[in-house]
């Protein structure tokens, strides 16, 4: 009997369901199916009841769960600590962040970090869109903002600051703003990677509204977003960080200091999976130590 189908077994009856243990695994519905049909003919027993709602244990299958689930649990846990026992990490870690956030914080922390670790390899993916972790074996993904998917596996790093920011020249065109309800007719650059890019709850004391706005352009990436609003193409609001640097300048006007936007977060994202690997942890640890030198 291969005991890799064990592993299977467990995994569908924690996540209760054949795709939600497929992407456990790593694997395929397909796949992860076949295992379990292959296990219950070579043990000549039916272990889940299947309906077109629901996966659920049999008695057979949960007496082999109560036995086997702390079995593979301890096995599990043996190799993960047996592969993180070395002092030297090693191997390849491969990281995916915003443009922005990649040249600016992940590429001089991973450099720190390279330097203490020799051994290692790396990959640093910079990209507005949102990568499929497991097609492109990625180990740590950063993301700003508000995560869509509330069963990722997330740490939250920090928060960030909302800021409307518009030129000067557009301001001066388009006239002074004292108050959120006047952003609804300006025209109003939207990140189409937000959940609700067109709509924005202000807050000031005990006062708060929410403002519906008219999208002249949209775009997927916040790289964009911050051109067009540099050129002049219209006001938006996006991450302090992001635009900071041109606030100070004064290329870029804050508009509405006083109102505050929702604070959004940073974010490192594992893939689907039991244990988060050594280097993953090393770096994100890494990683906090840097923001901190940052704030």
């Amino acid at each position: 009997m291969d005991l890799n189908r064990l592993r299977v077994f467990v995994a569908v009856a924690e996540a209760g369901g054949f795709t939600a243990a497929a992407e456990r695994l790593g694997s395929t519905k397909a796949l992860v199916s076949q295992q379990i049909a292959r296990l219950e003919a070579e043990l000549g027993v039916t272990l889940f009841s299947r309906t077109t709602r629901r996966v659920t244990l049999t008695e057979a299958g949960s007496e082999l769960f109560a036995d086997s689930a702390p079995l593979i649990a301890q096995a599990e846990s043996a190799l993960a600590r047996v592969a993180q026992g070395g002092d030297a990490l090693r191997g390849t870690l491969r990281i995916t962040a915003p443009v922005d956030f990649a040249a600016g914080m992940v590429a001089p922390a991973l450099a720190r970090f390279a330097a203490e670790h020799p051994d290692m390899q790396f990959e640093l993916v910079a990209a507005d869109t949102v990568l499929d972790m497991v097609a492109a074996r990625i180990d740590i993904a950063f993301r700003m903002g508000w995560l869509r998917d509330s069963t990722q596996r997330a740490v939250m790093l920090g928060e960030v600051q909302q800021w409307v920011v518009c030129t000067p020249a557009y301001l001066a065109a388009h006239g002074p703003i004292s108050h959120p309800s006047q952003l609804a007719e300006h025209r109003w650059i939207a990140l189409s990677l937000l959940p609700a890019p067109l709509s924005w709850r202000f807050q000031r004391e005990d006062e708060e509204l929410t403002v519906r706005m008219r999208a002249s352009m949209r775009t997927d990436s916040p790289t964009t977003l911050k051109a067009l609003v540099c050129e002049g193409a219209g006001i938006t609001a996006t991450a302090d960080m992001v635009v900071q640097d041109e606030v100070k300048a004064g290329r870029l006007l804050r508009v509405l200091p006083d109102w505050q936007l929702p604070t959004a977060g940073i974010y490192a994202v594992y893939p689907p999976g039991r244990h988060v690997p050594a280097k993953s942890k090393a770096f994100i640890a890494a990683f906090r130590e840097f923001l901190k030198t940052r704030s």
